[in-house]
C-alpha cells in the first residue's frame, strides 16, 4: 500500500478534491473511480457504504468533534452506526483503538477540550480508522501542529500504513514534509492535476 501526496498553493483545489471524493460535495464534471466504480454517481445508501472503506482525518480535528462527547463515544460512534458494535463493548473497543495510536486507557473519559492538538489528531486517526476502511484521507492534517508533533503523526501514520495495508491520501503545503513520507506526489494548480511522479524523482529534479 502507498502513500500519495497531494501539493499546491491554497485555493488550488486540493481539499475541494476531497471532499468530492468523500461524496461530501458533488461533481459539476468528470468521473471519480474506485474498484471500478463511479463513486460520484453513488446513491446515498451506496454512499453511506462507501464511507466505511474510505475515511477522513480533518485538518483541525477539534472541530469535528462534539464537545459534549466523550473519547469513548467519538472513538466508536461509527462502528456504533453502522451496527458493527454492542453499546456495552465500547470501552474495551475504546481502549483497543486508543492503544492503537499510542495514548493511555484513561483517555476514553476525556472531553476534546481537555487534550492537546497532538492528542486530539491522534483521537481522529483512530475514529477514522476504527472501521478499518482501505484508503485514509489527510487534509491537511499536520498543519495546525508544532514541527515536533507533526513528526510523531507522520510517523504514527507511517507505523499503522503498514500494519493495517492503509492507502493514504496526504494533503499539504509543505512539499519537503510530504517528500519525506509519501511515495508519489501530485501537484495541483488552479484546479487541475499538472505534475504527478515517484516523491524521489520529483523532489530530485
Amino acid at each position: 500500500m502507498q502513500t500519495l501526496g497531494i501539493v499546491g498553493e491554497s485555493g488550488c483545489g486540493k481539499s475541494t478534491f476531497l471532499r468530492m471524493l468523500m461524496n461530501l460535495e458533488k461533481i459539476s464534471s468528470g468521473e471519480i473511480f474506485y474498484k471500478g466504480k463511479d463513486i460520484s454517481k453513488f446513491s446515498k445508501d451506496e454512499i453511506w457504504e462507501s464511507r466505511q472503506h474510505i475515511q477522513m482525518v480533518y485538518q483541525d480535528p477539534g472541530a469535528s468533534f462534539s464537545p459534549r462527547m466523550k473519547v469513548v463515544d467519538i472513538l466508536t460512534e461509527p462502528l456504533i452506526n453502522y451496527d458493527r458494535l454492542k453499546k456495552k463493548d465500547k470501552e474495551k473497543k475504546a481502549i483497543e483503538l486508543l492503544e492503537m495510536v499510542d495514548l493511555p486507557a484513561d483517555f476514553i473519559h476525556k472531553y476534546p477540550q481537555n487534550m492537546s492538538g497532538g492528542q486530539k489528531q491522534r483521537i481522529g486517526i483512530a475514529r477514522a480508522l476504527s472501521l478499518e476502511p482501505e484508503v485514509l484521507v489527510c487534509d491537511e492534517a499536520t498543519s495546525a501542529l508544532d514541527v515536533s508533533i507533526q513528526k510523531n503523526i507522520i510517523e504514527l501514520l507511517v507505523k499503522l500504513q503498514k500494519e493495517r495495508d492503509l492507502c493514504i491520501i496526504f494533503i499539504c503545503h509543505d512539499i519537503a514534509l510530504v517528500q519525506s513520507f509519501a511515495h508519489e506526489i501530485a501537484v495541483m494548480y488552479l484546479g487541475e492535476l499538472v505534475e504527478k511522479a515517484p516523491s524521489k524523482d520529483l523532489f530530485k529534479n
